[in-house]
C-alpha cells in the first residue's frame, strides 16, 4: 500500500517536483563562477540539463564569485565537490597544497581539442590536473555617455572627475594587480613592500568609488548606474550586447590574461562521473555554444571553428597577438606568506 501511495504521489506532483522522482545513476557536485555556463536563457544550450538527460547523472550546480571564495570553501568545509573551475594561479595553489586529483585523461578524450598554447603552462606544467575551460584578460568597460575619449590607462580608475561613478573589482588578486601595474610594479614578483604600495594606492582610490563589485557589475553597467569598471573581457562582451552605450579597452600598461580550468578536488567521491562531465564540456559543439553564450574566449580548437565570425574575430575576445605576447601575463602562484599578506591587506582596504 505504501508503494502504491508513493507512486500516486509522484504522478500528481507538479512538473518541477516530478524531477525528484527520477532515479539518476549518480550525482556530481559542480562549483563554478556565476554567469559562467549556458543555461537555456536567450535560446542558449541548457548544458547542465542536457548532460543530465544524456548521461542520467544529476548535477548539483552552485556558484562562487572569486577564486578566494572558492578556495576558502574548499579549505573550511567538509563539502565534497567533483568539478571546480578555478583560475590558473589558483590551480597552481591547489596543486601545491595537494588538493587536486590527477585526471584520468583516458576518460576525457575530448581534451585533444585543447590548443597547444594552453598546454604545459606554468600552473600545470605536466597537464595532469586541469583542462582549460575558457580564457581571457582583464580590461576596462565604460559608458560612452559618461566617459568621452578615455585615456587607455589604469590611471582612469583614480580620476577624480569620475568620483562616485567608478566600480572596482572585488577580489584581491585582480584589484592588487591593477594597483601594481599603475605603480609600475610586477604582480608576479610581489613582496610585502610592493603590496604595501599597492594597498596605499587602493586606499587613495577608495573615496572615489561607488562600490566594490563582482557579479553586481552587470546590473550596474547595463543599467547606466556607473561610468567605469575593470572587469573580465568575456563579461564585458555580454554587457555591451545588452547596452550599446558601453565600450571596452585594454590598458596600455598591460594586464593579466587568465585561463579558467576544470579540475577535480582530491576529495571528490565521483571522479569517473566528474571526468565524464569535463569531457562533455570539451565537446566542440558544447564548448562553442557555451563560449557564444558567456562571451569568453575558447581554448578548444574544435569550438573555435564553430563560432560565428563576429565572435571569433572580436578583438575583445581575441586580442591582438602582439598585445597578448608583449603586455599580458598569467598570475603566478605566490608564496603562502605573500599570498596571505595580500589577502590581509586587501581586506584592510575594503572593510
Amino acid at each position: 500500500m505504501k508503494k502504491i501511495i508513493a507512486i500516486a504521489l509522484c504522478l500528481v506532483m507538479t512538473i518541477p517536483m516530478m524531477t525528484s522522482c527520477h532515479k539518476y545513476e549518480a550525482e556530481i557536485n559542480v562549483y563554478n563562477w556565476g554567469e559562467y555556463m549556458a543555461n537555456g536563457s536567450e535560446g542558449s544550450m541548457k548544458i547542465v540539463k542536457d548532460f543530465e538527460k544524456k548521461f542520467n547523472i544529476k548535477v548539483n550546480y552552485t556558484t562562487f564569485d572569486s577564486n578566494e571564495v572558492m578556495y576558502d570553501k574548499l579549505k573550511s568545509t567538509n563539502l565534497s565537490y567533483d568539478v571546480i573551475i578555478p583560475s590558473e594561479y589558483m590551480v597552481a595553489k591547489l596543486i601545491s597544497e595537494d588538493m587536486l586529483a590527477p585526471i584520468d585523461f583516458a576518460n576525457v578524450p575530448n581534451s585533444k581539442y585543447t590548443m597547444d598554447e594552453f598546454k604545459s603552462q606554468s600552473y600545470d606544467p605536466e597537464n595532469k590536473y586541469s583542462v582549460p575551460y575558457t580564457w581571457g584578460a582583464v580590461g576596462i568597460i565604460y559608458n560612452k555617455t559618461m566617459v568621452q575619449n578615455p585615456s587607455k590607462s589604469w590611471n582612469i580608475l583614480w580620476d577624480i572627475s569620475y568620483k562616485d561613478n567608478i566600480l572596482m573589482i572585488n577580489n584581491s588578486r585582480d584589484a592588487m594587480a591593477i594597483a601594481f601595474l599603475k605603480a609600475g610594479l610586477n604582480p608576479n614578483t610581489a613582496n610585502k613592500g610592493d603590496i604595501d604600495k599597492a594597498t596605499n594606492l587602493l586606499k587613495e582610490q577608495k573615496p572615489l568609488l561607488q562600490k566594490y563589485v563582482m557579479d553586481e557589475v552587470f546590473g550596474k553597467m547595463e543599467g547606466n548606474q556607473a561610468a567605469i569598471a575593470p572587469y573580465y573581457a568575456g563579461d564585458a562582451i555580454t554587457m555591451m550586447a545588452n547596452n550599446t552605450d558601453l565600450d571596452f579597452f585594454y590598458p596600455t600598461e598591460g594586464t593579466n590574461k587568465f585561463v579558467d580550468a576544470m579540475c577535480i578536488p582530491k576529495n571528490s567521491k565521483n571522479q569517473k562521473y566528474a571526468e565524464m562531465f569535463i569531457n562533455y564540456l570539451c565537446e566542440p559543439e558544447v564548448a562553442a555554444a557555451n563560449s557564444e553564450f558567456i562571451g569568453y574566449s575558447t581554448p578548444n580548437s574544435g569550438a573555435l571553428e564553430l563560432l560565428p565570425d563576429e565572435l571569433r574575430n572580436n578583438p575583445i575576445a581575441y586580442p591582438d597577438k602582439n598585445y597578448l605576447n608583449d603586455k599580458c601575463f598569467y598570475f603566478s602562484n605566490l608564496p603562502k606568506d605573500i599570498y596571505d599578506y595580500m589577502q590581509e591587506k586587501f581586506l584592510e582596504v575594503i572593510k
